[in-house]
């Protein structure tokens, strides 16, 4: 299973690097916490997950929820194979041009 997680992680984090959400690649987890882009980082996490959904139909997990030392950050699970990673990009790429 490791290198499906690995690919995953691998299109994931050249994705959000390609739009301008600078993240790192996590080095041993099923998950990538990538702090909100500076532009949305009043909104908050809860606020900034929700209009993920609403507006480029990806779902990410509220920092917030991880407790208080996560708000500022959204958790995004790499259960997606990377055909849906680039769709999910593709989203992410629309809402954040058009909302930012």
């Amino acid at each position: 299973m490791q290198p499906v997680y690995q690919s995953r992680r691998d299109a994931l984090v050249k994705g959000l690097n390609e739009i301008g959400w600078t993240v790192a690649a996590p080095k041993g987890t099923m998950f990538l916490w990538a702090p909100i882009p500076e532009p949305y980082k009043q909104m908050g996490s809860v606020e900034f997950a929700s209009m993920l959904v609403k507006e480029a139909h990806v779902a990410v997990s509220p920092g917030v929820g991880f407790g208080p030392g996560g708000e500022g950050n959204v958790r995004f699970a790499l259960i997606e194979n990377e055909a849906r990673i680039r769709q999910g990009m593709r989203g992410l790429r629309k809402a954040l041009t058009r909302l930012g």
